[in-house]
Formats: structure tokens, C-alpha cells, sequence
């Protein structure tokens, strides 16, 4: 049997992921194309954006793994078999490198750092008050493996953090709320909002006008999530308008932002080139091997992905 590596990777990334991979994965024979696995039948796909239709008609296939976080794209594509397992990564690496971004988003809006960066532009000399961590009510949305990271990271910061999933969820020290009913009332708490929902049917364009204005005057937000949970145009509208104070952007509804984008020249926004949190293939690989073995062992699998829920 035969494991299919499918993959838009350019040349530095497909060495790295390939090294990586034939490392954690001794026993196995590594293929980047139906052609050269000839007659041996491909059982496991390991995917990062594949081509459409890259596992189609592959009928030997038993488990499916993403090497990205993110399986929106793969949930999207009609050719990706449905009675297949689908495992997303969850890649402790990546988890504690969310949480140091949210961290940095949310000490440099609780400190004014943006602002005195956006003072040095025009040569101003401009102190601001100086807030505690404790003075800051941070809202997490999504507290899956990366949310509850970078919720835990906060709180060790000394923040308040305000936490929202759509099911009930605990994490320590965290105010931990669930479902529509509580969602106004975080936002309405929150002087900054961290989105780290998954992208689905529900989540999508659910950070807009209605969302913005339940928010207090002044708050912030920081998307490192997925840009299409956020409505560019409402977003602008309430920075121009004064009601909201900043955004820090790490997700756009179109990548690469579009050199013409308002984000790029907007005074009150920062923007990330998707770089908040990035797949490290050596301790993503180790994750890859234990489901690969869990797989040839008959073992349940981890991480496995509800499509109905859509993570």
C-alpha cells in the first residue's frame, strides 16, 4: 500500500514536508502521484490544498489527513470522497504559536503599541494611559485546540478572558459561554475580540455590522481565524466611523490581499500575510504517524473531523 502525498507545496515546503514525513514515517511508501504508486494501491492521503479532484476514484482509500489546521477547502470540494475518514492537524507546535500571536495582538492593543507605531509615521510624541492586563476584557471566540491555547495564554498574561463556543466548553480560568443566546452579551464585554472560530455555514460573514455594533465603543478586534467570517465592508464602517479602534488582520476573504484593499493603507489596521500560525512539519509529521499507525493497527483514529458540523 501506497501513501499519497497531495499537496500545493513549492519547492522549500515540499522538502521540508518530505523529509519530515519519510522520517516519521519509515515503513511507508511515500508517493506524490496516482502514476508513481503503478500497481500498489493508495490507502492514506496526507493533504495540504490538493488539486480538485486529487482523490477522486481512489478506491482503496481509508483515511484522509490534512496537514493544514483548516479542512473548509477540503469540506468544499465535491471530488473528496465522503465515506472516507478525515482527520484535521492539530499540531501542538502550531497551537502554542497561535497563542503567541494572540498574545503579541493583544498586549500591543492593550499597551497602544499599534498606536505609537501609527505616532512614529508622523513623528509624534505621544504618551497614552497605561492599562494592566487586568484592566483588559479579552473575548476568545472558539475554543477548540487553538482557541483554548491561546484563551490559556492570556489568562496567564492576566487578562480577563471571556470565552465563546457554540457548545458548552471549560477551560481553566476562563468565563466560558455557549451558543446564540450568549453571544451578545460577550461581545458587549469585550474591549477586544479574538476570533479563532472554524470556518462553517454558520461562522461565515458572522463578524459583520449587527456583530460590530454589539461591541463597545473603542474595542478591537484581531481575526486569525478565517477572513470569510468577517464582512470587509462593515468592518471598514466601523473603523471610519470611530466605533470600533483597530483590527489586527491576519486572514482575508481574498488571498493574496489585493494590492488595491482599503486594509493595506487603512490607519487602524495591521496586516498579517496569513502567517499567525504555520503548520511545523516536524512535529506535524509525528502527528501524521500516530494516525497512520493507529489506522494499520485497527485503533480509532484522532482528530477526525464531523462534516456535518463542518470541523
Amino acid at each position: 500500500m501506497s501513501v499519497l502525498i497531495a499537496a500545493d507545496f513549492d519547492a522549500a515546503d515540499r522538502a521540508a514536508w518530505w523529509s519530515a514525513l519519510s522520517a516519521a514515517l519509515p515503513g511507508e511508501r511515500l508517493v506524490s502521484s496516482v502514476a508513481e504508486a503503478a500497481d500498489d494501491a493508495i490507502d492514506i492521503a496526507l493533504v495540504a490544498n490538493p488539486p480538485a479532484g486529487a482523490l477522486q476514484d481512489l478506491g482503496s482509500l481509508r483515511l484522509i489527513q490534512s496537514l493544514w489546521a483548516g479542512v473548509d477547502k477540503l469540506l468544499a470540494d465535491p471530488t473528496v470522497p465522503l465515506g472516507v475518514p478525515l482527520a484535521r492537524m492539530v499540531d501542538p507546535a502550531m497551537n502554542a504559536a497561535m497563542a503567541e500571536t494572540a498574545l503579541w495582538a493583544v498586549l500591543g492593543l492593550q499597551r497602544h503599541f499599534f498606536d505609537y507605531a501609527a505616532s512614529q509615521r508622523t513623528s509624534q510624541w505621544k504618551p497614552l494611559p497605561q492599562r494592566r492586563a487586568d484592566d483588559v476584557t479579552v473575548a476568545v471566540l472558539g475554543l477548540g485546540q487553538m482557541g483554548r491555547a491561546a484563551a490559556q495564554r492570556l489568562v496567564q498574561h492576566g487578562c480577563c478572558v471571556q470565552g465563546w463556543s457554540t457548545r458548552p466548553c471549560t477551560v481553566d480560568g476562563v468565563q466560558s459561554h455557549a451558543g446564540d443566546a450568549a453571544w451578545p452579551d460577550v461581545l458587549a464585554r469585550a474591549q477586544i475580540v479574538v476570533n479563532l472560530l472554524p470556518l462553517t455555514p454558520a461562522t461565515r460573514g458572522r463578524l459583520n455590522a449587527a456583530a460590530f455594533a454589539q461591541m463597545p465603543r473603542g474595542a478591537s478586534l484581531v481575526n486569525l481565524a478565517r477572513g470569510a467570517q468577517v464582512v470587509e465592508a462593515d468592518l471598514l464602517a466601523a473603523l471610519d466611523s470611530g466605533h470600533l479602534h483597530r483590527a489586527v488582520l491576519d486572514v482575508f476573504s481574498t488571498e493574496p490581499l489585493p494590492v488595491s484593499h482599503p486594509f493595506w493603507s487603512h490607519p487602524r489596521v495591521t496586516v498579517l500575510p496569513h502567517v499567525a500560525a504555520q503548520t511545523d512539519p516536524r512535529s506535524a509529521a509525528a502527528v501524521v504517524a500516530a494516525n497512520v499507525a493507529a489506522l494499520r493497527r485497527g485503533l480509532p483514529l484522532e482528530h477526525l473531523v464531523d462534516r456535518v458540523r463542518g470541523y
